[in-house]
């Protein structure tokens, strides 16, 4: 009889309903609801990406290039 423990899900998944982000000057990661996307002030911090990088990001997902202290702010807001 063979036991079967639950898989540990890797960090770098993302449940449905939410997309990372990668913020900042270390490109620390985020996790945040797609719902964020609609939201006038999560908008301007995507604009801010669109002028740094275009559409090539350097980690290969979504760079905000802003503090994430700023980041956390806005973000605290749309919660």
């Amino acid at each position: 009889m063979a036991i079967h423990l639950p898989r540990i899900i890797s960090s770098k998944k993302v449940p449905k309903g939410y997309f990372a982000v990668y913020v900042g000057e270390n490109h620390k990661r985020f996790v945040i609801p797609v719902s964020f996307l609609n939201q006038p002030s999560f908008q301007d911090l995507l604009g801010m990406s669109q002028e740094e990088f275009g559409y090539s990001h350097p980690t290969g997902g979504l760079t905000i290039p802003c503090n994430e202290d700023i980041f956390l702010n806005v973000t605290s807001r749309l919660n």
